[in-house]
């Protein structure tokens, strides 16, 4: 069966560790690091989508709110990359969730409980994914609730004219609703937003953690995201959705148990998804030579 791409950009960053960019982006100016940041998505014939992509990229408060958030957490918490490149990743892997379950003819709410359009459920989950770790800007503790606040005003910017009332308070509410279930208690009620709450913890390759281990931070948290060499997203053969993951090191099995499985549970895709892990034991490697429990 034929799988839905992401677009050739994000394929490259997903392939390559962005540790060393996201850290080289905190250093920069706050006009120099927005200047860099352009966020591409296959839009496919959704004139709406594109409108809106094209709109982010010209908006420089949006992007200095992404700056902001990976300055306080690779600069100051020293955590996960959360620049616009964890951004990009996100909006693209919900996006090929989304098509790919709509291509299985799995109904989304836009469509199911508003007689809207797959189009419109494209919008929803695309910016859902670009704000929802926006509230990093303010701090890391509760910024799912400071995403909330920033993006409500921000939602009904990107939309302007392209729908009228009704319409652009029901797409406001679905938005902030995907916002406020991407968070580990987060209880989804729509396939829009449980799919990106499973695309957020979907960017797990050993790229985004790579800052905190190479500090020397290790822990389960660091060591196993260290371990995950690479995830893809195909055509399930008994579901629609088949996640695969392969590791270099047995740690990353805690990724996957212990972060996707919780991301996953409760999201309402769990009828829809298949996921495989697979460790590379020719290549299992000694990702710390001594482990030392401090007390």
């Amino acid at each position: 069966m034929d799988e839905t791409p992401l677009d050739p950009e994000t394929e490259q960053r997903i392939d390559q560790p962005v540790s060393e960019e996201a850290e080289h982006e905190t250093r920069l100016t706050p006009a120099q690091a927005v200047e860099r940041m352009r966020i591409n998505i296959p839009t496919r014939g959704n004139r709406k989508l594109r409108t809106i992509v094209e709109r982010v990229n010209a908006d420089r408060q949006l992007k200095g709110w992404w700056h902001v958030a990976n300055v306080n957490a690779v600069a100051r918490l020293e955590i996960n990359d959360h620049s616009w490149v964890h951004i990009q990743i996100v909006t693209n892997v919900a996006l090929k969730l989304l098509r790919q379950l709509t291509k299985h003819r799995v109904s989304p709410a836009m469509v199911r409980d508003y007689g809207m359009a797959v189009e419109d459920a494209e919008v929803v989950v695309t910016l859902a994914a670009l704000l929802h770790c926006i509230g990093m800007a303010v701090h890391r503790d509760g910024h799912e609730d400071f995403s909330l606040f920033l993006a409500e005003p921000k939602v009904r910017e990107l939309l302007r004219e392209l729908y009228e009332e009704p319409d652009t308070t029901v797409i406001a509410a679905e938005v902030l609703q995907a916002i406020t279930s991407h968070r580990e208690y987060g209880k989804p009620l729509t396939l829009e937003a449980g799919i990106v709450r499973v695309a957020d913890a979907l960017d797990m390759e050993q790229g985004r953690s790579r800052i905190p281990f190479e500090r020397g931070r290790v822990s389960i948290h660091s060591l196993s995201a260290a371990a995950i060499e690479d995830v893809t997203i195909t055509d399930g053969q008994e579901r629609p959705i088949r996640i695969e993951i392969l590791m270099n090191n047995s740690s990353g099995i805690y990724q996957v148990d212990g972060l996707l499985k919780a991301k996953l549970r409760g999201s309402g895709l769990e009828p829809y998804v298949e996921v495989i892990a697979h460790i590379d034991t020719e290549a299992e490697k000694s990702l710390v030579p001594v482990y030392r429990l401090e007390t």
